[in-house]
């Protein structure tokens, strides 16, 4: 179970992005974490993982307080836990093959991983997962040569390479069309439910949000405003999460 207990994020200029946000989920849930631009969702997901550190409170995976660990213990709690980004986060000059293996980094001695020599097991693994998002045909290819949903699909299979527990995704849709992003969520939602892993996902679209997930949590400058199934945001929880001028869709 992931819980998060007060959690607070200040920035140096003073800006309050996290205002005391708590809730808990369970392992298996697929969370829609959902807001205006600025409201707080990519920091969230970004404290728990610990790329931005937090300013105050608790987050526990489990039995490990996640806020709290560091050196080599943070390493192996980030090994549970598969990020997929907006803009991919490739390196473009390597092969789809070498991105995805990327994901076996926390496992490999360093040396090894920067020259390439990966065990076979890890090379299987990687066309395994490559293979679950439908392009393992593109091993070989180079990253920049993809398209935006291929971009996307091999930063999914990189995130499954950790053999994560839980996977947060950073407005993973955000960069594509309405057809790409379709297919992106449910590849998502195929491993959730195939594997039982644990998504947090952050999202605009309300329409995708309802088809995808099965609970939302939704922040505003900073704060929890909402903690339920999709289904329950009528139209004055809406306008309490986007404003009053938003225009729902979907």
């Amino acid at each position: 179970m992931l819980q998060i207990k007060n959690l607070s994020k200040v920035y140096a200029d003073g800006t309050r992005a996290l205002n005391d946000v708590s809730f808990s989920i369970p392992k298996g849930e697929f969370v829609a974490v959902i807001g205006l631009s600025g409201s707080g969702k990519s920091t969230m997901l970004r404290c728990i993982n610990r790329l931005i550190e937090p300013t105050g409170g608790e987050i526990w995976w489990d039995d490990v307080q996640l806020s709290h660990v560091t050196g080599e213990e943070l390493r192996r709690a980030r090994r549970r836990i598969g990020m997929i980004f907006q803009h991919f986060n490739l390196v473009d000059r390597s092969t789809v093959l070498r991105n995805v293996l990327s994901g076996r980094l926390g496992y490999v001695n360093p040396i090894a991983s920067v020259l390439g020599r990966f065990p076979e097991a890890d090379r299987k693994r990687a066309y395994a997962s490559l293979e679950r998002v439908g392009i393992s045909d593109k091993a070989q290819n180079r990253a920049d040569e993809l398209s935006g949903g291929q971009r996307q699909r091999v930063g999914i299979a990189r995130a499954l390479m950790q053999e994560p527990e839980l996977i947060l995704a950073a407005e993973p849709v955000a960069s594509l069309d309405t057809a790409l992003a379709h297919s992106i969520m449910r590849y998502l939602q195929k491993i959730n439910q195939e594997d039982g892993l644990t998504v947090m996902c952050s999202l605009h679209f309300l329409d995708l949000v309802q088809q995808y997930s099965t609970r939302a949590i939704a922040l505003n400058d900073g704060k929890l405003v909402f903690d339920g199934r999709p289904d329950e945001i009528d139209d004055a929880k809406f306008v309490e999460i986007y404003g009053q001028e938003a225009e729902r869709i979907g």
